[in-house]
This record gives structure tokens, sequence and C-alpha cells, in this order.
């Protein structure tokens, strides 16, 4: 236990709990599942039950994508001083701290019902895969968007027993969300990433990056844009709507620089912008 303790900074570090943008990006649309289909204030072990999951599927999906990494952070410069690259955590150690961090996400989704349990496997699936899907697939954004997403018609089924069209939607426009700050995310280190054949969106798009970021960011607009019809949605919700896609267009200006500390400037925006979507929902429910 002092030995544990005394390396905290490096478990801590390998959770990124000292990074906490990645988890108010699962937060956020997370947010949006549970008051949409509550139409206001959730139940509060709900509440709890979910925004304790966030951080903890947060904190096991970061062990799970550095372990993947292992042998790879070290070329890329802005990974290669992670624990796992520099040999200050071994991967055994970070398995079992994956282990340890799903099962108590497990154990938070058993308080709830059968079919928010079906789809928390599914998002295990997804959640576990995402960092191998680098090796085969260029599209390994749209699988953590699908992970990180699938929070929403979780909480509609934990909320309400069902999953409905407003639930796969908000699913649906979470994911655009994704592909796109994590294609402005992989934009930062595409020269690491080609060189050691790691396959990304960024890759993919080529020139056409920008472009294509503004078409999902687009997709994701107009998707909640629905949802704010079928669900008969006040002006405060399209407002946060009108400040996502405003820092939707501040971000894209940031990337017509290209240089990589503004795409990352981009990439963290985008808390911003998630955010604004659920103060939206917050106040038009009071």
């Amino acid at each position: 236990m002092i030995a544990f303790v005394a390396r905290w900074p490096h478990f801590k570090s390998l959770m990124r709990l000292d990074r906490p943008v990645g988890t108010y990006l699962l937060l956020w649309p997370m947010l949006w599942g549970l008051w949409l289909a509550a139409e206001g204030l959730p139940k509060m072990d709900v509440l709890v039950i979910f925004t304790m999951g966030v951080y903890l599927m947060r904190a096991a999906g970061c062990v799970i994508n550095d372990y993947a990494d292992r042998k790879v952070d070290g070329h890329v410069e802005r990974t290669k001083n992670r624990p796992l690259a520099t040999g200050l955590i071994s991967p055994k150690e970070a398995s079992v701290l994956f282990f340890w961090l799903c099962l108590a996400a497990l154990l938070l989704v058993l308080l709830t019902n059968q079919h928010t349990l079906v789809l928390a496997l599914l998002t295990f699936v997804l959640a576990t895969a995402y960092p191998f899907m680098k090796r085969y697939t260029h599209w390994p954004q749209a699988v953590l968007g699908a992970a990180f997403a699938m929070a929403i018609p979780m909480g509609f089924a934990a909320q309400t027993g069902t999953v409905g069209i407003s639930a796969w939607l908000t699913f649906a426009a979470a994911v655009c969300m994704t592909i796109a700050y994590d294609t402005y995310y992989a934009m930062v280190d595409k020269d690491d990433d080609i060189k050691i054949g790691i396959k990304s969106t960024a890759i993919l798009f080529g020139s056409w990056d920008l472009a294509i970021i503004a078409s999902f960011q687009t997709c994701c607009v107009v998707l909640l844009l629905m949802v704010g019809q079928i669900n008969q949605l006040g002006s405060a919700y399209y407002l946060g709507l009108a400040v996502m896609a405003g820092l939707f267009i501040y971000q894209y200006r940031l990337g017509l620089s290209r240089i990589k500390s503004n795409y990352f400037k981009a990439f963290v925006n985008n808390h911003w912008a998630a955010l604004s979507v659920w103060l939206g929902l917050l106040i038009n429910y009071l």
C-alpha cells in the first residue's frame, strides 16, 4: 500500500485524472441524454451512478489505450513520457487497474436495470476495442464516438426503461461530434502516426480534414435541432445550439492556421461546445 501511494502520481497520470477535459467530453453528452430522458432533473440515483460511471470508464479507457500503445507511445513526441511508455508502470499493473476500474463500473450498472446492463456490455466491448482499431482501420474515431455516445441510450434505458428516437438521434449527434474533435486530436500526432503505421481519420481525410470535420459538426448541430423539434424544446436550448455552432466555427478558424497547438486548442474547445448544449437543456427544463 505504501508503495502504491508513493507511485500514485504515475497511476494518476495513466488514468488522466490530471487532465479532466476528456472526462468532460464524455460527461456533457451523457447529461444531454439524462436530461432529455427525464424531461428535466433525472432521478438522483441514476444521476450519481452515471456521473461516477463516466469517471471510472474514462479512466479505464485511458488505461487500456496506453496499454495498447505502450510500444509506440515512446516514438510519439506528445506521448513519449506516459507511464507505460517509460516503464514507470508495468503492463501487468495497468491490466489489473483496468480490471478493477471496469468491475467498479459494472457494479454501478447492476444498480440500474437489465436493458441498461446490456447496453453497458456493448459499451465495454467498444471501449476496449477502440485502442486496437488504430492498427486495422482509419476510422478508430468512429469507434471511440460510439463508445462515448453509448452513455446516451444507457441513460434513457436507466431513466425510462426504453430507448426511443430522441435517444438515437442524440447518440448520432454525439458520435459526429466525437469524430470531429478526435480528428483534431489526431491531427496533432499525424506526422508521427504516419511514420509508425498508426491509422486515423486525420490521415484518411488528408487535405480535406477541416472540410470533413466541419461536415460532421454540421451533422451534429442538425441532429440536435431535430431532437429539439421532436421534444418541443424552448429558446434556451436553441441558444445553446447556437453557441455550439459558433464554437465549431471558431475551431475551424483555429485549424486554418495549420499549427499543431491550435489543433489541440480546437479539440479542447469541444468541452465548451458540449457544455453549452447541456446548459441550454438545463435552463429549458427549469
